[in-house]
């Protein structure tokens, strides 16, 4: 598989990358042997980076990634994990529900400083039984998560301390790379105006069909030279399933304009002769900004079912052809729909 690098790093990560949250049993349960044989689909489809966060199972995927990698030879990978959430044990019977079937026993803090950032990193070192971690995303900063008046205050830790950790651990050779780790455009702005970052790992933003970091984010990654890694390439599940009933968009159930709007990629896509997935897996790739395209699934025949999908090309043109803003669906005239 091909790889690119990450901003002005020595650091190169495969154009497809492995993301690890449903084996934290998001949404559903995942079994042990279930993650360890989704993991090795992924090595063997050649992916050789791999991301994973505290938050996924309160700590379950980042012991289960670290099982699988630990017998790896440590430089033919890249790990990634994040901070910004710090793990304390509970009562079984008082971990929240955070949309994770079986998580292990904790419940979640949010520190965002320079303390609770190096307890994160050294944290993750024990859940990984790893000694080295190459990249950190600060997770889930920004008010699409925090609200505005706690996210001023988490902000605040990142850009009085946090940011510093980071560049610490960067300064001795610990990591190879830090950025963001989220699901909005804004807080990408405002951080990477006031700090340079290697890479920003965006969910659902940058895809077939939200290009909500197209105007302003990316050329300002391209200023900075700082890498995008893709995540939620399927916005939630409907640029994989198609406009189904219960299809679900931006983690909601899709509004009669998205799934409209998905109908008419799905009929390009129709005569293309290929599955809507496929253009969606590789649109970002499109741009050089973008370092690799986070899949995550924990289903061993979901991985290959997708990495099949790689095999096909698309032309600039080709994909041209799903832009959102030009696009019109059958059922409404003539007016294209925003997302």
């Amino acid at each position: 598989m091909q790889t690119r690098r990450i901003g002005r790093t020595g650091l190169s990560v495969t154009e497809y990358s492995f993301g690890a949250a449903g084996l934290g049993g998001l949404y559903r349960e995942c079994t042990r042997d279930a993650a360890l044989a989704t993991l090795d689909a992924a090595w063997q489809a050649g992916m050789r980076y791999f991301d994973v966060a505290p938050f996924y199972g309160l700590g379950l995927a980042e012991r289960r990634v670290g099982d699988f990698l630990r017998d790896k030879p440590r430089d033919a990978f890249v790990l990634s994990t994040k901070v910004g959430r710090l793990l304390y044990p509970v009562p079984e019977d008082k971990v929240p529900d955070y949309s994770y079937v079986k998580p292990l026993n904790f419940d979640v803090a949010y520190d965002y400083s320079y303390d609770g950032i190096m307890r994160s990193v050294e944290f993750s070192y024990a859940r990984l039984g790893l000694n080295r971690i190459d990249i950190l995303y600060v997770h889930d900063i920004g008010v699409y998560t925090h609200g505005a008046a706690r996210n001023a205050v988490y902000l605040r830790q990142l850009l009085e301390g946090g940011l510093k950790a980071l560049a610490e651990l960067k300064s001795a050779g610990a990591i190879s790379a830090y950025g963001l780790g989220v699901n909005e455009v804004p807080v990408c702005l405002e951080v990477l105006n006031r700090a340079d970052l290697d890479c920003i790992l965006l969910a659902g933003r940058y895809t077939l069909l939200d290009r909500s970091a197209v105007a302003e984010l990316l050329p300002l990654c391209e200023k900075r030279g700082t890498s995008l890694v893709a995540g939620g390439v399927f916005n939630s599940g409907i640029l994989a399933t198609g406009p189904v009933e219960g299809a679900h968009f931006d983690y909601m159930p899709a509004t009669a304009e998205v799934r409209q709007k998905v109908g008419a990629m799905q009929e390009v896509a129709r005569t293309m002769n290929v599955p809507l997935a496929a253009p969606a897996m590789q649109f970002p790739l499109s741009s050089p900004l973008v370092a690799s395209v986070l899949l995550g699934t924990a289903k061993p025949e979901s991985l290959n079912r997708n990495m099949a999908l790689a095999g096909h090309r698309f032309s600039a043109d080709d994909l041209a052809a799903f832009d959102p803003y030009t696009l019109v669906a059958p059922e409404l005239g003539d007016a294209p729909v925003r997302v």
